[in-house]
């Protein structure tokens, strides 16, 4: 009997009892009483049982080892412990041996044994933990041992059921072991030999392909991964007799996009240009355990550059720094508390003295290998051998570890689950503070609560003059391969709807996955921008969504280093387009589709004001293209979705004015007219020959009165003058209607046919005389004619918005605008204009009411009624040359300061047109024709009530709606008959 076992038993665990539940214990023990008197063992259990019953009462999986298998505790008790464990041990290695010598093996059976051999181990390494027979050390070095063993075992069963099934040929176990060219390497606490009580297996499956023994017609990738998931199955799959391990193969290179077993050339070269500090730290545990020991020498060999670098630059350094930094450290006065402390991940945790180690080493283990200690301890202590770590520090950390990995034991041992939580119930708590050797709760709660706080401030201290990763919502860690669950917390925290989700993605960016981490420069800076991506995602409001159009423009980014530095030195602009992602569909669609239009935001004059510079820059872009049209058309669909986008970010962030805004979108479409069309025009010269003649292409609209928005489209009228238009003139059988119809019809074409550039603008000639039915381009002479005999009053307020935006000539533009002028400024009738004007508004609210409250243009009151009056006034005091203007404002400005209409009138329109445009300009870039703005982030919507100087949206409904019936009042008052 192992008397060292049971006296350790009864001093630490039945002196200090409380046994937690004593009908528990009393089931489990008569069970074991009944076969201990029948085998002649019941002196022995007696004897034990006073120190069993705290355990078997806390702990329901111990109980349910023993009670399950008596003789299992028999050996355990009976046995010194050392014996006991390399009883077990040889066990698993006899049947490994077994597998690659017996003629005929019952493969099932083994199986069922090394489960038994688990559950042995298990008991065997709770009970000499519990009883403080074996240390800390010594109960991880002996879970490590047995998983080594048990690793190796079932590569050779495995393996030995593809040789029974005839896949592979004829070869000797000599140095290369069981499968020459594959190898495991343990990882993570299995390769340190630190494994905790309910630990998986970090294994990894590397293979060189070309020296895989396997017959002519078998697949070697195909075969190794067979391999690989037969070993994680048989180790890992549950039956009536338990498991043998849980197995984690995901710390092979990027897991979700390479096989189960990766082949060795390209693992190095995965490593060497993708592979990140994480995976640096995990290989400072690496170990081979299994299958052919030769070559995973040599890979460890050739990856060791790898794990330790000799000279790392700042950026570099900063970069593993951030291992550490994205935990989030606590203040002081913040308190971590035992109930639901996480023991290895949460704040305080065993994590932070890992990292607190591998930090360190990842940094100076380079150029000192004394510091390349695989086990957490004596990597403290090599730091402070070395002068890295002080005395004290180091000590206090130790003693942590300890302490942090014995709790995390016990609250494994309950039920046997892979967690680190302590219980937020007291009564389940109380179950881990009996297997800790605490009589009392809150003395169990005030010695974690004092070790966490003790971690964590040691831990803040490190690289403590670096710029924080984390966030005021708590940890955000993103190495690895799985979730980190404090980070998840976080995510949550945040706003994110689907937190894993999130995670999983920065990883992958994280693996250079996208062009924009593609390299390690752009890995080291999207370290830093993550924080404050997702903190400028919080602020949005509707963080999913935003994060959702984000991720689709980043992707599709190529300039990843330069942008990247971009939004980090930038961090106004950075959270500028965040927003954007968040209350901004269109523009951020527009970046998703085309994401060469943020390559505007790189010129430092991005926010500059809009003004002539924006023609300067349409031509400077036109200029480096072949001078033919279509080379010009991709050209400009490209500087145009630029142009527009720095706009619209002007726009969000309040640079613009409405009436600039308007003006700036009207200034780049007129730019993108003066380049194309003369090249229509050539086109149409080298097809049919040139038609001696002037044409002219007139603005209306919201182009015309330079009051655009994001989605106007253009209202354009061609009028033309052949050089004899007595006689008329033909080319090549073409009259000049044709000639100028055909020149008129591909401008149109250059303007608004999608190309693979997109589409520039959509185009509307229903404005020019006959509307739809009548010809695309029109002659001067006709144009006069029908605007003297034929035009309704509604045409006439359509031309008091016409302006020149190209012309053949300055000649010919002057005396389209005389004639322009000419029309407008003949007599007619003040009340017949009224009448005509009042009903044509009357005629739109019928056929064309208003789509809902947020339409601008046409609801009561809207923009239309400010603009039928400004065009109304300028009609009926043109003849006696009342001012004429093509914008709304100025029109009603300018009618004010003639005396022409009363200022409180002039007032209520002209601040009606004016909110709503803000409005419609915010909108217009921000939403799209779908998007109502309550379902939008309270961000979104308060920097639409701006424009009624509020701050929230049933503010600005009320309010515009005050504006909206003051503006159909004066807009009353204005048109009508002279005789009511």
């Amino acid at each position: 009997m192992a008397d060292v076992l049971f006296s350790s038993l009864v001093d630490r665990l039945h002196s200090c009892g409380p046994v937690l539940n004593a009908g528990a214990a009393d089931y489990v023990f008569e069970t074991l009483y009944e076969v201990a008197t029948a085998e002649g063992w019941r002196d022995v259990l007696q004897q034990a049982e006073p120190a069993l019953r705290p355990v078997v009462s806390a702990s329901p999986y111990l109980a349910g080892l023993m009670r399950r298998d008596p003789q299992r505790l028999r050996e355990t008790l009976i046995s010194a412990p050392e014996a006991r464990l390399k009883a077990i041990l040889l066990a698993t290695e006899a049947l490994e041996a077994q597998a690659a010598t017996v003629e005929t093996l019952d493969i099932p059976a083994a199986k069922k044994i090394l489960r038994h051999l688990k559950a042995d181990t298990h008991l065997l390494t709770a009970l000499a933990d519990l009883g403080d027979v074996w240390s800390l050390d010594h109960v991880t070095a002996a879970l490590t041992r047995f998983a080594d063993a048990v690793t190796s075992a079932a590569l050779a069963l495995v393996v030995r059921e593809e040789r029974d099934k005839g896949r592979l040929s004829t070869y000797e176990n000599g140095e290369r072991g069981i499968l020459p060219g594959m190898f495991v390497l343990a990882m993570g606490k299995h390769g340190a030999g630190e494994l905790n009580y309910s630990s998986d297996i970090d294994i990894t499956f590397f293979c060189d392909l070309d020296r895989l023994p396997v017959n002519e017609q078998v697949d070697p990738q195909t075969f190794a991964d067979r391999v690989a998931r037969g070993v994680s199955t048989l180790l890992s799959e549950r039956t009536g007799d338990g498991y043998v391990f849980r197995v984690d193969l995901r710390l092979r290179p990027d897991p979700s996009s390479t096989p189960t077993v990766v082949s060795v050339p390209f693992a190095l070269h995965y490593y060497e240009s993708v592979g990140q500090n994480w995976e640096r730290a995990a290989f400072i545990k690496a170990r081979a355990v299994a299958g052919d020991r030769v070559e995973a020498k040599a890979f460890m060999n050739d990856l060791s550059p790898f794990i330790w670098r000799r000279s790392l630059d700042y950026p570099a350094i900063a970069d593993v720094h951030s291992i550490k930094r994205q935990i989030h450290v606590y203040k002081v006065d913040e308190r971590l508390e035992a109930a639901g402390a996480n023991l290895k991940l949460g704040a305080g945790g065993i994590r932070e003295i890992e990292f607190f180690a591998q930090t360190q080493q990842l940094i100076l283990g380079g150029r000192d290998p004394s510091l390349r200690s695989k086990r957490t301890l004596d990597a403290l202590d090599a730091l402070r051998r070395a002068g890295h770590l002080a005395p004290a520090v180091a000590k206090e950390l130790k003693q942590a570890y300890v302490r942090l990995r014995d709790w995390e034991h016990r609250v494994q041992m309950i039920q046997d689950e892979q967690t680190h939580e302590l219980p937020e119930n007291d009564d389940e708590r109380m179950r881990v503070a009996v297997l800790a050797g605490f009589s009392n709760l809150s003395r169990f709660d005030l010695a974690v609560s004092r070790t966490l706080r003790l971690v964590n401030a040691h831990y803040g201290e490190l690289f403590s003059e670096s710029e924080p990763l984390s966030s005021s919502f708590g940890s955000l860690v993103f190495t690895g391969v799985e979730d980190d669950p404090e980070t998840i917390k976080t995510l949550a925290r945040m706003g994110f709807d689907h937190p894993e989700q999130v995670a999983s993605t920065i990883r992958a960016w994280h693996h250079g996955r996208i062009p924009a981490t593609r390299s390690e420069r752009g890995r080291e800076l999207f370290t830093r921008l993550v924080p404050r991506l997702l903190e400028a995602l919080n602020e949005t409001g509707t963080p999913s969504i935003a994060f959702t159009r984000f991720s689709v423009f980043f992707s599709a980014l190529t300039a990843g280093v330069q942008i990247q530095s971009l939004f980090l030195a930038n961090p106004k602009l950075f959270h500028t387009i965040v927003e954007i992602m968040g209350f901004s569909p269109r523009l951020a669609q527009m970046l998703a589709r085309h994401p060469t239009s943020f390559d505007a935001m790189l010129d430092a004059g991005f926010f500059d004001p809009l003004g002539e510079e924006l023609d300067h820059l349409v031509s400077r872009e036109v200029e480096r293209v072949p001078p033919d049209l279509e080379a010009v058309m991709n050209a400009l669909r490209r500087i145009g979705r630029e142009q527009q986008f720095r706009i619209g970010m002007q726009i969000l962030s309040g640079r613009l004015s409405t009436e600039a805004a308007g003006a700036a979108y009207a200034r780049l479409a007129d730019a993108c007219v003066h380049h194309l069309a003369p090249l229509a025009l050539e086109d149409i010269v080298r097809q049919a020959g040139r038609l001696d003649g002037q044409v002219a292409i007139l603005a209306l609209g919201k182009l015309g009165s330079q009051e655009m928005t994001a989605t106007s489209d253009l209202d354009l009228m061609a009028i033309y003058l052949p050089d004899d238009p007595s006689t008329g003139s033909s080319v090549k059988g073409w009259a000049a209607e044709t000639w100028f119809g055909r020149f008129t019809q591909r401008l149109i074409s250059a303007l608004s046919a999608p190309t693979h550039e997109g589409q520039l603008y959509e185009i509307d000639m229903k404005l020019r005389p006959t509307g739809a039915k009548g010809p695309v381009a029109v002659s001067l002479a006709a144009f006069e004619n029908y605007y003297t005999k034929d035009a309704d009053t509604w045409e006439f307020q359509a031309l008091t918005r016409a302006r020149i935006v190209w012309s053949t000539s300055a000649d010919f533009a002057d005396l389209v605008r005389l004639k322009v002028e000419t029309i407008l400024r003949r007599q007619r009738s003040r009340s017949h204009t009224a009448l005509d004007v009042l009903a044509m508004r009357a005629l739109m609210e019928k056929e064309r009411p208003a789509k809902g409250f947020w339409d601008f243009k046409l609801s009561v009151g809207g923009q239309v009624d400010a603009e039928f009056a400004a065009q109304y006034l300028q009609l009926i005091h043109a003849e006696a040359g009342g001012p004429l203007r093509v914008g709304t404002l100025a029109a009603l400005s300018a009618m004010q300061r003639a005396g022409l209409a009363p200022a409180a009138e002039i007032e209520a329109l002209s601040t009606a047109w004016k909110v709503q445009q803000s409005l419609a300009q915010v909108m217009r870039v921000s939403l799209t024709a779908q998007d109502d703005p309550h379902n939008e982030p309270e961000a979104f919507q308060r920097k639409l009530a701006r424009a009624v100087h509020t701050r929230r949206l049933d503010t600005l409904e009320k309010k515009l709606r005050d504006i909206r019936k003051k503006a159909r009042i004066a807009f009353e008052k204005i048109v009508r008959p002279a005789d009511i």
